[in-house]
């Protein structure tokens, strides 16, 4: 299956960034290209790119950057067990937004529930990690 959107998210520092993403998060390390401070992750068909702010490689900063540099966005990440992750996150004293709830959301004439949380990720970005309820 071809992944139609992969955001490109840049962080402060690439390893701070993959501590959480795969240390803490479950992410794994699809590829990296250290000469460019960049790496691909994934988890459970979820894709992101991840490269350091002012290093070395391109980049595409259409004004000045300054920290957090996820304002005005949240990305909805669907996982399997999420309760486990929210406890492992939860244990490492992230900062989160929402916890862990069950929420249930109008779509079209029928209503879809998911079990989320939010957490801010090292650079300021939301996460809404979610799985389907019945």
């Amino acid at each position: 299956m071809t992944v139609k959107l992969v955001p490109e998210l840049n962080v402060d520092d690439l390893e701070r960034a993959l501590a959480f993403y795969v240390g803490l998060a479950g992410f794994r390390i699809r590829y990296q290209r250290p000469e460019d401070r960049f790496a691909y992750v994934e988890r459970d068909g979820a894709e992101l790119m991840m490269e350091e702010t002012f290093g070395p490689g391109r980049r595409w900063h259409p004004a000045p950057l300054e920290h957090p540099y996820g304002r005005g966005i949240n990305f909805q990440i669907e996982i399997t067990n999420v309760t486990e992750l929210y406890t492992r996150l939860r244990e490492a004293d992230c900062p989160f937004v929402l916890d862990l709830e069950e929420k249930w959301y109008r779509v079209g004439d029928r209503s879809e529930g998911q079990r989320q949380f939010v957490v801010v990720d090292p650079d300021g970005y939301l996460l809404r990690f979610c799985e389907t309820i019945d």
